[in-house]
């Protein structure tokens, strides 16, 4: 099972974000007490179950290479990773600093399934990257 498809979802006061039905159904499965973990990435916020987490955080510690680009994406993925379960309403809160990386200003979101994981992102800093001409990428998949 994978995350997938574009959600547009509201922050209630509290920063708390409730995730869609099917976004429960793939964090149970793959998550003992829909254990998951949150982290900066790519300008957003980026949702794993917790296993999934795991196997990430290994391929990040495993870059043997030393330079300084290497460190920072460190510093901000791991640096920035917050384990977490879902509530008993299926909500998991969405930290200031979260908030504040992924530009989320206001209580509107956009979820967007992205395979093993997925992302939280503000409308804003979305949909402009969504208007890009991906004609390169469509070339190389056909």
């Amino acid at each position: 099972m994978y995350f997938r498809g574009r959600i547009q979802r509201s922050l209630d006061p509290k920063g708390r974000l409730m995730l869609p039905p099917e976004f429960r159904k793939i964090l149970n499965s793959r998550s003992e007490e829909s254990r998951m973990v949150l982290t900066t990435y790519d300008g957003c916020v980026v949702g794993f179950p917790y296993p999934d987490w795991e196997e990430f955080e290994t391929k990040v510690n495993s870059i043997r290479n030393a330079y300084l680009n290497v460190r920072n994406f460190r510093r901000l993925v791991l640096g920035g990773a917050e384990e977490l379960v879902l509530d008993g309403q299926g909500r998991v809160r969405l930290s200031r600093e979260h908030m504040e990386y992924a530009g989320i200003d206001g209580n509107e979101v956009i979820l967007m399934g992205q395979g093993p994981r997925f992302e939280v992102w503000s409308p804003q800093r979305l949909n402009p990257m969504l208007e890009q001409n991906f004609e390169d990428v469509a070339t190389a998949l056909n």
